[in-house]
């Protein structure tokens, strides 16, 4: 059954837009895209005989960090009144932010565009409508917030059971669920020299000092300065230029923050 919502200049063109938020959702959620992209079945039965499908925007979320080529196009259609009706399996497809929402339901309203869903079709001319679609967006919007929120809290009480694996940490690598050293030697040898430094120096700021002259002058014939003036003598120059090329910096860099942060 059509509806009354649809007048003879909505049936010139419909777009079908299609999205999902990740690239694993496109990889692994097969028959989400599939029930989007039959939705052309809607439209032929609701009367349309031309309708372009924007499907660019596979693989990106609609909660307004990422820019989306697709949708932007849509609006853009939208906006020319090239366009007399934009379908989505779920108007939360369309976007997850509000004003993005807010854009395309005014831009529908000024041309008088309707959108259509697997459930009904929305004039956003028509007061209870434009109701219907505000309401449906704040709760797109709070849905998203809730998501957010409920991972967050998973993340938190993760790490508070020591669970939570993020990255490992300069010097390790991760075995199954547990750490181990990494096999390289170089690497080894660059995290003994940061720790001997800054047992050696006293402060973790002065062994960042030194490292940044340790790395300079890798392969020089010079050696390095400590603080107090006086030289060190490196590895051999074989043995410093693979030490370098460890880069144990980002630890030192760690070990800084540790000891410069404020007491509690």
């Amino acid at each position: 059954m059509i509806s009354d919502k649809i007048r003879p200049h909505h049936l010139e063109k419909a777009i079908l837009y299609v999205r999902q938020s990740s690239a694993h959702q496109v990889l692994h959620n097969r028959e989400s895209s599939a029930l989007q992209y039959a939705m052309r079945d809607r439209l032929t039965a609701l009367g349309w005989s031309e309708f372009e499908v924007i499907d660019d925007d596979l693989g990106r979320s609609a909660a307004g960090g990422i820019q989306r080529a697709g949708f932007k196009r849509m609006v853009a259609e939208v906006c020319l009144g090239k366009v007399g009706a934009v379908c989505a399996r779920e108007v939360s497809h369309f976007a997850r932010n509000r004003r993005a929402w807010q854009q395309l339901i005014e831009m529908c309203r000024v041309v008088d565009t309707v959108l259509v869903d697997q459930e009904t079709i929305y004039a956003p001319r028509h007061g209870n409508d434009r109701l219907l679609l505000g309401l449906k967006g704040s709760l797109n919007e709070y849905e998203l917030d809730l998501l957010r929120q409920r991972s967050l809290s998973a993340r938190y009480e993760k790490a508070r059971r020591g669970e939570l694996i993020v990255t490992a940490p300069v010097g390790f690598v991760k075995a199954g669920d547990d750490y181990e050293k990494d096999p390289d030697r170089r690497v080894q040898e660059a995290i003994n020299l940061v720790f001997d430094e800054v047992e050696e120096l006293g402060s973790a700021r002065q062994a960042l000092c030194w490292l940044h002259e340790y790395n300079r002058f890798a392969g020089a014939d010079q050696p390095p300065t400590r603080p107090d003036g006086d030289q060190t003598t490196p590895p051999s120059t074989g043995s410093l230029r693979t030490r370098s090329t460890a880069a144990p910096m980002p630890m030192v860099r760690q070990l800084w923050r540790r000891d410069t942060a404020p007491r509690a």
